[in-house]
């Protein structure tokens, strides 16, 4: 007896879609995507990060650890921005226009090599930190791992790329400690450094690394001083992301719960009488469609009002563009809860897919984790979802203090949205017409 229960349980599991595909589909694909995320990742590993670099000191050694920078695997590093077609041969970076990229948000940090840096490239103490120039880092605090990546890898870059600098600096220091060398000890170390200045000028011929026993060392050696250029008055970088990821996140829900009343009424039989009344298809999803917008709206609004209230997010310095965001956004995920209504048939099939959809695009788009520990592939996915691209919009209100024209390509993406899948749900809810 107890074997048959067993068998016709399974049987019914087979039969029943939804819980199938919660059972086995989601925790797989939620396994893939945080395997995508974190499996890559291991403790002596560091996140690939985007820097923006500016040499302002033209030299030989700057120039070799521009070189070695951009060989850096743990970095992204760009010395111009791309190319595009009104600009195909876009000039280097300065120090303005590294910043302006910063605070726009085209990268989290910038990297300055300062002017005098060939010349006292690294400190080995007190005297000679006095005269050595420091590097600067302009930082997007909403990202709080870049400065900290960028600021290993130079010193370690530094180390690599200029062995033969080094190596000079270090024998002067220690010629002025010991009180000068012999004329046999200084002819052997000028013989030694030629060779290690060879080398590093056919390593820098050839695109390759210069060997060093000091790769991933820290000892201080090189000056740098961070600064914050978004968000430097701000007391938390996250809570405008997470109130937009996680507010966004349960509109989906929302949504979907509301326009599952349209399976509930053609269950019932309601939906027939209401057809039946000279009210259109057409007429009935548009309610539906705005009442489910306004829900979300009221949502959001307090999602951020408890925001502004707990966390101290400045809600009412940014009202205009937080309007625009939460309109565009509520309507986009209003639209996407019809749609799923609309193809769904019964109210258990609508709640297995709409959870595995939700819980995917949150996941791809940043409700669930920040972008900044994402691969690139994965943040290019994330823009199919809504998540990513209401993300990126109120983070420009709140973060960046951009103005309301900044939102154009949030706006058309999600306004398009929004009309594609309602005409796409007015389709589907034809079955109801003809039913």
């Amino acid at each position: 007896m107890i074997g048959t229960v067993v068998e016709t349980s399974f049987r019914s599991l087979r039969r029943d879609r939804g819980a199938f595909v919660m059972s086995f589909i989601l925790p797989i694909g939620f396994f893939t995507i945080f395997g995508f995320v974190f499996g890559s990742m291991r403790g002596s590993s560091t996140p690939r990060v985007s820097v923006l670099v500016v040499d302002e000191d033209q030299t030989a050694a700057s120039r070799s650890l521009v070189r070695g920078l951009l060989r850096e695997p743990s970095l992204d590093a760009m010395t111009h921005p791309k190319a595009t077609k009104e600009n195909p041969a876009p000039g280097d970076y300065t120090a303005a226009t590294a910043e302006a990229a910063v605070r726009s948000g085209d990268a989290p940090a910038a990297l300055i090599i300062p002017g005098g840096f060939g010349a006292h490239p690294i400190s080995f103490g007190p005297a000679s930190g006095a005269q050595q120039a420091k590097f600067q880092i302009l930082h997007d605090s909403a990202d709080p791992v870049a400065a900290q990546v960028v600021a290993g890898m130079l010193e370690k870059t530094v180390m690599t790329s200029l062995p033969a600098t080094m190596a000079a600096l270090g024998s002067k220091y220690f010629d002025q400690e010991i009180g000068g060398l012999t004329p046999q000890q200084r002819k052997q170390m000028d013989e030694g450094l030629a060779r290690l200045k060879q080398f590093q000028e056919q390593d820098d011929a050839q695109g390759t690394p210069a060997a060093s026993s000091t790769a991933g060392a820290g000892g201080g050696m090189v000056a740098v001083d961070v600064r914050d250029v978004v968000g430097e008055k701000k007391k938390s970088p996250m809570i405008s992301y997470y109130a937009a990821g996680v507010g966004v996140m349960f509109l989906l829900f929302t949504a979907s719960a509301a326009g599952g009343s349209l399976l509930d009424e053609s269950e019932s039989g309601a939906l027939d009488r209401v057809l039946s009344a000279r009210v259109t298809m057409t007429t009935l999803l548009a309610g539906k469609l705005l009442y489910s917008a306004l829900l979300a709206f009221a949502q959001l609004t307090i999602m951020f009002l408890w925001a502004a209230l707990v966390f101290h997010l400045d809600l009412f310095q940014h009202i205009p563009g937080f309007l625009v965001m939460t309109a565009i956004t509520s309507f986009a995920v209003a639209s996407f809860g019809m749609l799923l209504a609309s193809v769904a048939r019964t109210r258990g099939q609508l709640g297995a897919f709409s959870t595995l959809i939700i819980l995917t695009m949150s996941a791809l788009g940043g409700s669930m984790f920040p972008k900044f520990i994402m691969s690139d592939l994965m943040i290019k996915v994330g823009y199919f979802t809504f998540n990513s691209w209401a993300i990126e919009g109120y983070q420009k209100i709140f973060w960046r203090d951009e103005p309301i024209r900044s939102l154009g390509p949030e706006a058309a993406v999600l306004v398009s949205a929004g009309v594609v899948l309602f005409l796409l749900a007015r389709w589907f809810a034809r079955k109801w017409e003809y039913a």
